[in-house]
């Protein structure tokens, strides 16, 4: 496992993600001018990244930058194209049109939406984490691993015998066996209740403030988020909009039922894209006609 990072330093790299950050548009308001090359001081950086499949286009003119230690939340409804991004970010989709950068020797830790396993196949939970890594790891590593996502007694289980929140757990201390300078998790909280998703949110952020990496965090859900996100972007083939999530250690229902420690580590994340998408999900012209009769009969509500 990798030392802990020194947030104290200052690195040239923090400097231009911040400013990148700091001009980070409010959802559905004047879209930054991003540079048509990749950004190079970027973990990953896409450009204009299409990808058609059978005459459909799962992906169109994306442009997405990860930068070092922060957490991003991909949201998007079911079919918007959020795990094909993720596969071709990693390398494992071919796209047929823009450019995706990698920074070189990057090391990437994956948890996958859909993990299948066969019954039949006796195998402990040490020795699936034993098992495809780069180099040979040891069993203290396994351990260590273990300990930090809070699954130490799987160890020696079969794996297909264990829980669906334990397997969750394996999995992500499989990626972290890795030493990722980039975590992606794939709708990690699926099947999971509210409740669970907070606890996961909490580990992850303790991981990665332990260890500094960068988070892509994809989830279906297009409101509840995690509230350590630097930024949301919302995806539907395109990016529609991107922001900052709003916690909800605001609204006091939430601290009612899950406590003020709780609300803080989940957020609501309010957006109103400037567009639609027509029945084949492919995006519309905004209708600024629409936008201003709207606007007109705010106005005439206001004067009566």
């Amino acid at each position: 496992m990798p030392e802990p990072a020194d947030h104290t330093k200052q690195s040239p790299t923090d400097a231009g993600r911040r400013d990148h950050a700091a001009a980070e548009p409010s959802c559905g308001h004047d879209h930054p001018v991003i540079d048509s090359a990749p950004d190079t001081a970027a973990l990953i950086s896409a450009r204009q990244v299409t990808l058609t499949r059978q005459g459909r286009v799962l992906l169109q003119d994306v442009d997405l930058d990860l930068w070092p230690g922060e957490i991003v939340t991909l949201i998007g409804p079911n079919g918007a194209g959020k795990t094909t991004l993720v596969k071709a970010l990693l390398g494992l989709e071919t796209i047929d049109q823009g450019q995706i950068y990698r920074r070189p020797e990057l090391a990437l830790g994956y948890v996958p939406q859909k993990f299948d396993l066969d019954s039949a196949l006796p195998l402990t939970v040490e020795r699936f984490l034993a098992l495809g890594m780069d180099q040979l790891v040891d069993r203290a590593k396994i351990i260590s691993a273990l300990d930090e996502v809070g699954a130490p007694n799987v160890l020696r289980q079969q794996l297909h015998q264990i829980s669906g929140g334990e397997l969750q757990r394996v999995l992500l201390a499989r990626a972290l066996l890795r030493a990722p300078d980039i975590l992606i998790l794939d709708e990690p909280a699926q099947g999971v209740d509210l409740a669970g998703e907070i606890e996961l949110y909490d580990l992850i952020s303790e991981v990665r403030d332990r260890y500094g990496m960068s988070v892509l965090l994809v989830s279906h859900d297009l409101h509840t988020v995690m509230a350590r996100s630097n930024r949301v972007i919302c995806l539907n083939r395109h990016v529609c909009c991107s922001g900052v999530p709003d916690t909800v250690s605001k609204h006091p229902e939430y601290e009612r039922l899950f406590g003020v420690a709780a609300a803080k580590s989940i957020a609501i994340y309010r957006h109103d894209h400037d567009h639609s998408h027509d029945l084949s999900g492919s995006p519309a012209a905004p209708d600024h006609d629409h936008a201003r009769k709207a606007e007109a009969h705010t106005h005439h509500k206001d004067e009566t």
